[in-house]
């Protein structure tokens, strides 16, 4: 786990550097936040950009930027950030100890 308090395994790490050369990305980095909204109340902002706003805490694993609002980072701490892949899906997961409870799809929660 990083100064951050969130933790990014290898697997999410690789995924996110293989999606930034195949979009050809050279600068920037990936924003992960917290925004109101969703079926259970808050939604995982996931999203690509090419620099950090004023305010952002940028941290580093392995080369791979992430852009966390002082906000989110309140939500988002403990947050392991995993890659998982099966036969029937594939996609990022937020195991987030903060979230009281979480939508079927993954991607919104309750604090």
């Amino acid at each position: 786990m990083a100064e951050s308090g969130i933790s990014v395994t290898p697997k999410a790490i690789g995924k996110i550097r293989s999606t930034f050369q195949k979009m050809g990305v050279q600068e920037g980095g990936l924003r992960l936040g917290v925004l109101g909204g969703g079926c259970s109340g808050l939604s995982y902002q996931f999203k690509f950009d090419t620099q950090p706003r004023t305010k952002d805490k940028v941290f580093d694993y392995d080369g791979v930027r992430l852009f966390i609002d002082p906000k989110s980072l309140l939500y988002l701490h403990g947050l392991t950030l995993d890659y998982k892949e099966s036969l029937m899906q594939s996609g990022f997961v937020f195991e987030n100890p903060n979230a009281k409870k979480a939508c079927g799809c993954g991607t919104s929660f309750a604090a």
